[in-house]
């Protein structure tokens, strides 16, 4: 009870104000907006863009990052752990400044230019691709990662082929994996923003940047509720097929020992480490872009963009230093993690069971759909419903320091019960049975059992929390206080603002923003690895 009291007070109450703001008129519901915006030629356009962008960039995503998930999760030679950190950079980025540094790629002067991509549809695939690839390398992998690998020998030592034993045997076992990162994904891409702000040029809109025009530019609150709606009722069917689908593909995996699975890349590797080697290479070149151009001023080369970071505020525009900004990020996220991960266990442990009875498996089912919801749910919407619901006692937070971190909680709240929940899932019930018969209460069998079987996913999971609520820019917009702006705020009206100066001093804090990023993930990665011999145990 206690993640689903959170979830309704503090998304599912907030959203509801907002929604409700614009379709309760002084006599009562009028439902007579709905129809209207249904009726408008554009909203289809929007819909059906939204919808097919999102599923191309997510089957993209998909197809790359599975054979990044078997070398960087299977595999082992050096650097693995240092390149599994670099792909997970872009996924915290602010997507203004991966907006503006695929701008700088593909523009007409741009290293890139001659491509013809500036402000196409190809290059917003591909800054989604570029944005998203790593939570699928890491959702598959965590799962991978445990997989007995003992089993795909024995169809190979019966005359399976390589493409075979993959098919009828790892990719079953993966299928609930594979299912969930596609499904976060495709939310994901059919709600971005940055991306689709900066570089649609206004060519391209999604439901995500209507809502924010109807809202901001044109405040038509009554437009953005529907708006809202259509986009909660396009994540919830999509979470119903994608649980469908998931139950379908389900199944109980043999796990292993996390520190017997690597092995040095194989002849048979080699298309899957090419795969992968060109994606980080190609990831790598816009935050190469990115980084260079922070060291670029009109004087030359140099870290003058750098030193301006320290100066900010002295204008008045900003009412702190880079430095502060980058301290409340850093412990805003720290907060919204600690939050994410209490709740998501809480959560994982309750949907990590099978009830027998159809009321309870529904129940379940149920609950695991509306755990996706703030995935598909606008940032704005929730930003402004935390404003108009969260403003008089007892819940008053406007003035709040937890404000921030709870929003980027429960934004981040879907990916760490994505993570740990197929690992928990695939668990063999009979270690819980086993502990039980041996007298060890319910609280006894989570702790030693099911605890140490997702703490790894749980380590990549708070990284993964971490990163979102460090570069969350949606909800954080509307809710973080002068006192309390954080970095990506900073980013962001840097690189609104015109000249080349403050647009150099947006790529260095965005700089600094991604190696913050880079330095979490490895020394989490590290401390998950040194960890596989206490969880050695739980097998």
């Amino acid at each position: 009870m206690v993640p689903v009291a959170a979830l309704g007070v503090f998304f599912f109450y907030p959203v509801g104000a907002l929604v409700a703001r614009g379709l309760v008129g002084p006599d009562g519901l009028d439902l007579g907006a709905l129809a209207d915006v249904a009726a408008r030629p554009r909203f289809g356009r929007i819909l059906w863009f939204t919808l097919w962008q999102a599923a191309v960039s997510a089957g993209l995503a998909v197809l790359l990052g599975v054979p990044g998930a078997y070398v960087l999760y299977r595999c082992d030679f050096p650097g693995k752990f240092v390149v599994r950190a670099l792909v997970t950079v872009p996924f915290v980025l602010p997507t203004v400044v991966v907006g503006l540094a695929f701008r700088t790629l593909f523009a007409t002067n741009g290293p890139l230019g001659s491509w013809g991509w500036d402000g196409s549809l190809a290059a917003i695939l591909a800054a989604h691709v570029f944005l998203n690839y790593a939570v699928v390398v890491r959702t598959v992998g965590s799962t991978w990662s445990y997989l007995d690998p003992r089993v795909e020998q024995a169809a190979r030592s019966l005359g399976a082929g390589p493409v075979r034993a993959f098919v009828t045997v790892t990719l079953p076992a993966l299928g609930p994996a594979i299912a969930a990162a596609f499904t976060m994904v495709f939310l994901f891409c059919a709600t971005s923003f940055g991306i689709m702000l900066i570089m649609g040029g206004g060519r391209f809109s999604t439901l995500e940047t209507e809502i924010y025009r109807q809202t901001v530019d044109i405040l038509d609150l009554r437009t953005a509720a529907v708006l809202s709606i259509a986009q909660i009722l396009l994540v919830t069917a999509v979470l119903i097929v994608s649980g469908a689908l998931r139950r379908r593909t389900e199944t109980t995996l043999r796990l292993r020992r996390p520190d017997r699975g690597g092995h040095r890349p194989r002849r048979g590797d080699l298309p899957a480490v090419l795969i992968t080697a060109g994606v980080v290479a190609a990831m790598a070149v816009p935050i190469a872009v990115m980084v260079l151009r922070s060291l670029q001023t009109p004087s030359g080369w140099g870290l003058d963009n750098y030193r301006a970071l320290g100066e900010l505020g002295s204008d008045n525009v900003f009412l702190v230093p880079a430095s502060t900004a980058l301290w409340n990020s850093v412990r805003s996220a720290a907060v919204a993690a600690a939050l994410a991960l209490v709740v998501g266990m809480l959560l994982a442990a309750v949907l990590g069971r099978r009830p027998k009875h159809r009321a309870g498996a529904a129940a379940v089912d149920g609950l695991d759909a509306m755990i996706m919801l703030p995935l598909g749910v606008s940032a704005v919407t929730v930003g402004f419903g935390f404003l108009i619901a969260l403003d008089s006692p007892p819940l008053d937070l406007r003035t709040s320091p937890m404000l921030v971190p709870i929003a980027q909680a429960m934004i981040a709240l879907p990916i760490v019960v994505r993570m740990v929940l197929p690992v928990l899932r695939a668990a063999d019930d009979r270690l819980r049975q086993a502990a039980a018969v041996l007298g060890a209460g319910p609280v006894r069998v989570w702790a030693s059992v099911d605890l140490p079987i997702m703490a790894r996913a749980l380590t990549g999971a708070g990284a993964f929390a971490f990163a979102i609520a460090l570069g969350e820019f949606g909800a954080t917009s509307f809710l973080a206080s002068p006192q309390r702006i954080t970095l990506p705020l900073v980013i962001a009206r840097l690189a609104g603002r015109p000249g080349a100066g403050s647009t150099g001093a947006a790529l260095a804090a965005a700089t600094v923003l991604g190696g913050l990023c880079l330095a979490a993930v490895l020394i989490v990665d590290l401390s998950a690895r040194r960890r596989d011999s206490v969880m050695a145990g739980a097998f």
